[in-house]
Parts: C-alpha cells; sequence; structure tokens
C-alpha cells in the first residue's frame, strides 16, 4: 500500500518510537524510507568557551540521522537520509515541503501528546504537519 515513507526524526522517545512503527510498516510492505532532520537556524551563534554551537547542532543532527539509518539498515528497510534546513520557515513545513519533493506517500511521526496549556505554549510540529500534509500521516505517542 505505502512505498516511500517520511519520518522526521530528532532523537526524542516519540521519534524512536515512530521510527520503530515505521521499519516496522516498511518492511512488511516492502517500502522504502527517508529520514529527516529539520535544522532550524541558529544565526552563526559562537558562545565563547563552548565552541561553535550551530556546529555542534549539526554535528548532533548527523548523527541521530545516522543512528536511525543504522536502525533501519538492521530491520533490512531501504532508506536515505536528509538533513534540511527550515530556512525560514516552521518545521512543519519543512517536513511537509520534503514529503511533497521526495514523493512521500505516508508521514510516520512521533508526537508528545501535550495538552491544554503545554500545548499552548510548545505548539505541536506534528499538529502543523496533520494540518498541511496532503499525504496521509501516521502519529505515534511514546510508551
Amino acid at each position: 500500500m505505502y512505498k516511500h515513507m517520511l519520518v522526521p526524526v530528532d532523537g526524542s522517545a516519540p521519534s524512536n518510537r515512530a521510527l520503530e512503527e515505521a521499519l516496522k510498516l516498511a518492511k512488511a510492505q516492502g517500502a522504502r524510507v527517508r529520514l529527516v532532520h529539520v535544522l532550524e537556524p541558529l544565526h552563526n551563534l559562537v558562545i565563547e568557551g563552548y565552541g561553535d554551537l550551530v556546529g555542534a547542532v549539526r554535528a548532533e543532527a548527523e548523527r541521530i540521522l545516522a543512528e536511525a539509518a543504522a536502525r533501519a539498515q538492521a530491520a533490512g528497510v531501504e532508506a536515505s537520509t536528509a538533513l534540511i534546513e527550515a530556512d525560514g520557515r516552521r518545521v512543519a513545513a519543512a517536513i511537509v515541503d520534503e514529503a511533497l519533493r521526495s514523493g512521500a506517500d505516508l508521514i510516520v511521526m512521533g508526537t508528545h501528546g501535550h495538552q491544554g496549556f503545554e500545548h499552548l505554549l510548545l505548539g505541536s510540529v506534528a499538529e502543523g504537519v496533520m494540518r498541511r500534509a496532503t499525504v496521509p500521516v501516521l502519529l505515534v505517542r511514546a510508551r
């Protein structure tokens, strides 16, 4: 049914759980996955004594993508990765844009499931993706 799934990863528990589910589904359906991580601009911040924050954030994003790709390989699922710059867009818009650009037919992503005041303060990337996506979105909550 699905042949190309887009899976945003950020290293969080909900993201890792969504990756697990996406890999199970991809394996069962013979689908491939595109693992993406969206970088928000930090305007090339340099903090004295801590080195280049932007470089550290990028290195962590690359580590998260590499770990997700290794998990896909271990599961026997074909995977590609992309480190995406938000470039002034909201993270949700960057994810949906990548889904369209890459021809994904399903987006699988984690959600924290915040409600009430917590949701109001933190917002929801998952909700933004659901509102913008033109393909089905499977939301997975952490255990």
